[in-house]
């Protein structure tokens, strides 16, 4: 399976990303392919989970994988008037091993995540910005729709042309597994986990069987470190 590029000569990208699988496999995506600068921008909104995730990051985005991209960009949206501190993701109590994917949805995240990475790419000149939706994604701000309506609203409120791709819309997690693989990415380097400590996944979340899942289809070894084993 090839991954679409869709960028145009001359049009910087910002990738939207955190520590995870997909974002660590876009990013090498963007890197191995681009020709014009590749800015990777984490966006902090008060998440128990960001500081250890924020961490990864800079330990994986110095991997020699991506020596060509720019350095990590880190934006703050204050979200604590709408994820109060009793929000599971505020307080890092995510929701249990075997629950589907709704429970852990939040409302209006890819919205707002992709407004202020507009607003920082006409401030700075980036014309498109990607992010890792996967096939599958239920929720309805990862919809091709959703995606151009943003691009069309934002290029127009910021009279900046902005287009927003989503290379790896066609594969599922196990295929990015394999893609990454071949592009050489420190999956040792990744995490997803809604409630890491001290750079160990806790083996308990949604987000840590969905990535055990993955990687026993692919036959390939996880290299991450869990603090606990999967629940039978």
């Amino acid at each position: 399976m090839m991954v679409a590029k869709d960028s145009k000569p001359g049009q910087a990208t910002a990738v939207l990303c955190s520590a995870g699988l997909d974002s660590a496999v876009l990013l090498a995506v963007e890197s191995s392919a681009a020709a014009e600068r590749v800015r990777p921008i984490y966006i902090s909104v008060g998440f128990a989970w960001e500081t250890e995730e924020f961490a990864m990051l800079k330990r994986l985005v110095a991997a020699p994988p991506f020596a060509a991209i720019d350095e990590i960009s880190e934006l703050r949206v204050d979200m604590h008037d709408i994820y109060t501190t009793s929000h599971w993701a505020v307080r890092g109590d995510p929701p249990a091993y075997d629950t589907p994917d709704s429970d852990v949805y939040l409302v209006g995240r890819n919205a707002m995540l992709l407004a202020k990475a507009s607003v920082y790419c006409a401030h700075h000149g980036f014309g498109r910005i990607v992010l890792g939706t996967l096939a599958g994604n239920p929720f309805p701000d990862a919809t091709p729709g959703f995606m151009n309506a943003m691009a069309q609203a934002l290029s127009l409120g910021l009279a900046h042309g902005i287009t927003i791709d989503t290379p790896l819309a066609a594969y599922r997690k196990s295929d990015v597994i394999r893609l990454g693989v071949k592009l050489g990415v420190p999956f040792g380097l990744t995490l997803s986990c809604m409630r890491p400590t001290r750079d160990k996944h806790c083996g308990l979340c949604s987000k840590c069987r969905e990535r055990r899942d993955a990687f026993g289809e692919t036959g390939i070894p996880d290299p991450a470190k869990y603090a606990a084993k999967p629940p039978r």
